[in-house]
């Protein structure tokens, strides 16, 4: 795998980076640039990235002509016993440390922007299964919430809507930390469970179902969205529970982006502000994806990406509660239930990562 990969496009594709990454170095440097306050911010964004790969390169190469050095003193008779012996336990330690080195560098660039993503906006709706269906809703939620918990990662609700035995209709929530999209993109599509439900009066075993979108959040600047001609705002009062402020308060805010019909509906605080705010981020996520996913459409109808898709229709995974077992589809492969619902998805997400990897290399 390593090999393959490390071929002269794989390593061209490195060269290119590092060659641009110097470019912005230089171009952050120019006194005209630190006067551009826009044009700064969008360069630092974009050299920081680039730095995740070029910088272990840079350490990679450093570290070739170390094991190359020391390769060619084990080989010259000349050299005495001594030091062929440093020599070659010298070749053994680079050359461990350089195909780890190569390793990181090949998921870094065979995962294209996903590394670099740092926050993501989660959806997630009750589908067939009545009230049980959102109950499975909540119980993923809950799910993601304990993972991200244990990863450090901080999670902000949106968007709630729930039913009278405690479950989500809807639940819309941003998850922020370092790479995460690496960690919940591969949760995006239909998931259903197999149970006696809570509203079951005869034991018996039912199956429900709920889908779930992953959308990287991005900046306002990254997509040209004119709020005033292209979005339509409606303003109501927010329904629900909330006592007389809810019902009263014109705080409600649904957003229509004209030009893909993409609607956004927030009524989850009281602040019509605060409102507008969430619904906008979640518009410009949504918005970014439908031209991103039309773009897939056009470069290749018949491959589909694994991570981004988005696709809510696609069954990806089964919690059978019975068996004690959660099926990813995808995988084909079996994992403990009561690991996965106490939020210990680590061991799926690292064998989804090197099933997608293996994937994507078939393909470079």
């Amino acid at each position: 795998m390593t090999e393959t990969a490390a071929q002269p496009a794989f390593m061209a594709k490195l060269d290119e980076m590092a060659a641009r990454y110097d470019a912005i170095t230089d171009e952050m440097n120019q006194p005209e640039t630190a006067t551009n306050s826009a044009r700064i911010v969008k360069l630092s964004r974009e050299h920081a990235n680039l730095a995740r790969l070029v910088e272990p390169y840079r350490n990679y190469q450093r570290l070739c002509e170390q094991l190359a050095q020391a390769r060619q003193l084990h080989a010259d008779p000349q050299t005495d016993a001594d030091l062929r012996e440093m020599a070659r336990m010298e070749i053994d330690d680079l050359s461990e440390r350089t195909s780890r080195l190569l390793e990181e560098l090949i998921d870094g660039v065979l995962g294209g922007d996903d590394a670099n993503v740092d926050s993501v906006i989660m959806e997630i709706r009750a589908g067939t299964g009545g009230d049980e269906a959102a109950i499975f809703a909540r119980d993923l939620f809950e799910i993601y919430s304990r993972y991200a918990t244990a990863r450090g990662f901080k999670i902000e609700v949106l968007d709630l809507s729930t039913n009278e035995y405690g479950g989500y209709r809807e639940v819309v929530f941003n998850v922020k930390g370092p790479g995460v999209y690496t960690h919940f993109g591969y949760e995006g599509g239909g998931h259903r469970v197999q149970r006696v439900p809570v509203t079951e009066t005869q034991g018996r075993i039912h199956t429900s179902a709920a889908t779930v979108a992953v959308l990287p959040e991005i900046e306002e600047t990254e997509i040209d969205i004119d709020w005033d001609k292209d979005v339509l705002e409606h303003v109501s009062a927010a329904g629900g529970p909330g006592g007389q402020n809810v019902n009263k308060v014109a705080s409600a805010i649904k957003l229509e982006h004209i030009p893909t019909g993409i609607t956004v509906s927030m009524r989850d605080e009281r602040s019509q502000h605060k409102n507008r705010a969430k619904a906008r981020r979640l518009m410009a996520s949504r918005v970014k994806a439908h031209y991103e996913e039309q773009e897939r459409a056009k470069r290749d109808s018949t491959r589909r990406s694994m991570i981004g898709s988005g696709n809510r229709n696609e069954r990806i995974r089964t919690y059978n509660y019975p068996q004690n077992r959660c099926t990813d589809h995808r995988l084909n492969e079996n994992f403990s239930l009561e690991r996965i619902t106490s939020g210990d998805l680590q061991e799926m997400i690292e064998a989804l990562r090197r099933f997608d990897r293996q994937r994507r290399l078939s393909e470079a």
